[in-house]
């Protein structure tokens, strides 16, 4: 299986235990946070035991999100790509979701557009994926743009944790 995918402008890789800092910005960021739990994390050990998680969903299930570097700088700025979710969300379980989070610096320049459409053709070829799925805050209009621009289709809203969220899928199209 690949371990790294380029786009123009990106580096999609697996996430390193060195990416520690670029992941502490990203997830202690209040705004960064606001649709999605609204829970920045505080100290850096935290985002070393997201990284630790991520790196055993590699191990588990051969996937996981991955770090998104500006070819330009070399500089993480953010994390996208594929999760299997085994826990029952929306009536589905053991799916594939397509998930982004970049710096705040990094919003609006096209960055998880380009990254997702990666990862939508690398679980359709790659993982033949039979669909993928996402799931936003409803009220996140920037994050359901961008699930729309990757050909995502809108399917429902539904309540998860407390909170108003929509979801979308993409069926593969070679299948």
């Amino acid at each position: 299986m690949k371990t790294f995918l380029e786009t123009e402008r990106l580096i999609l890789r697996e996430l390193l235990l060195s990416d520690d800092e670029g992941m502490f910005e990203l997830d202690s960021d209040p705004e960064v946070h606001r649709f999605v739990g609204r829970k920045p994390v505080k100290h850096i050990d935290e985002s070393r035991l997201m990284i630790e998680n991520i790196r055993q969903q590699y191990a588990e299930n051969g996937i996981g999100r991955w770090a998104v570097i500006l070819k330009e700088t070399n500089e993480f700025i953010g994390w996208s790509g594929i999760k299997l979710i085994k826990e029952p969300i929306n009536n589905h379980q053991n799916f594939y979701e397509i998930g982004y989070r970049f710096i705040q610096k990094h919003w609006g320049k096209g960055y998880a557009t380009e990254a997702g459409l990666a990862f939508v053709a690398f679980a359709f070829k790659e993982l033949k994926a039979a669909n993928i799925y996402a799931y936003a805050d409803a009220g996140n209009k920037d994050s359901r743009n961008i699930l729309e621009k990757l050909g995502m289709q809108y399917v429902n809203s539904f309540e998860y944790e407390g909170e108003e969220h929509v979801w979308y899928e993409m069926k593969n199209p070679n299948s």
